[in-house]
């Protein structure tokens, strides 16, 4: 059954994940939007053969694109959904905004939905990685996106969020020499990122997912470098049961809880450093 549902996926050279996020979507949504920022492996060609319409835009930063595109691409949809292109929706997720959409009262704005992460083919279960409850669903003019360069999720400027029980699936599937260039990259955002945020006031709106989140992240922050890597390390493979997600666990958790943790500290490290030694002169 098609739902008065838009689905709005960024891309920039996604020709390996498109068509499997576009093929969970195709059979409930009424439209789907895919807004490209100039790929050069077919991607856009993948999503005209899936039914999408395809929109160009310079690629700024997500935040960026995704405003852009609620500002300047008329979505037919009552709902907006918003997937990234390695994202895809489980049957029962689907099932779900089948029975939920067509009932739900006029004073819901969004819902939050639960991301599953699947690394090297497995899901990650534990270390505080599941649930991740995530807003992606929102009433279409309901909605923007933070004008954050990271870590920016979508904002219900009216009406209640609720939550919808089943899952999202997050799974890429590129190499680990693509996955540590992504987060090499990553990193030098994050400790711009995390220095202005240090030195300028932040508006920190408490009550949601996200910034309850954001909280622990700023919490995070205050702790002395390097010991903090660390201790968020042990917590995460040890008190919240990381080691249980098997060797792909070991290999995700000790990437993405360790080493990208340390190379943002060491970059944030460096540039401290510099400013220093430019002061003592």
């Amino acid at each position: 059954m098609k739902l008065p549902l838009s689905v709005i996926v960024l891309t920039m050279n996604e020709a390996l994940h498109l068509e499997r996020c576009l093929k969970s979507v195709a059979d409930i949504a009424s439209e789907l939007v895919v807004i490209d920022s100039g790929s050069t492996d077919g991607t856009a060609d993948i999503a005209v053969r899936c039914g999408a319409t395809v929109h160009v835009h310079t690629f700024v930063n997500q935040a960026d694109q995704m405003n852009w595109a609620l500002a300047n691409v008329p979505m037919k949809g009552t709902w907006v959904l918003r997937l990234d292109a390695d994202e895809y929706l489980l049957p029962e997720l689907r099932a779900e905004m089948e029975a939920t959409l067509g009932v739900v009262p006029a004073s819901v704005g969004g819902f939050l939905m639960k991301r599953r992460v699947y690394f090297m083919g497995r899901w990650m279960r534990h270390g505080g990685y599941y649930p991740m409850w995530i807003l992606r669903l929102w009433r279409n003019g309901a909605a923007t996106c933070e004008a954050r360069e990271m870590d920016e999720h979508m904002v219900v400027t009216a009406g209640e969020i609720q939550r919808l029980s089943n899952d999202f699936v997050d799974e890429n599937l590129n190499d680990l020499s693509w996955w540590t260039e992504k987060h090499n990259k990553f990193s030098s955002r994050e400790v711009r990122v995390a220095l202005a945020e240090d030195r300028a006031a932040t508006d920190a709106r408490l009550g949601s997912e996200v910034e309850k989140r954001r909280r622990a992240k700023h919490a995070y922050a205050g702790l002395p470098l390097f010991f903090r890597v660390i201790w968020y390390f042990t917590y995460r493979f040890v008190v919240r049961l990381g080691f249980l997600d098997g060797k792909e666990g070991l290999i995700f958790h000790t990437l993405q809880g360790f080493w990208y943790r340390f190379l943002v500290d060491a970059k944030i490290y460096e540039v401290l450093r510099k400013e220093r030694m430019a002061k003592s002169k």
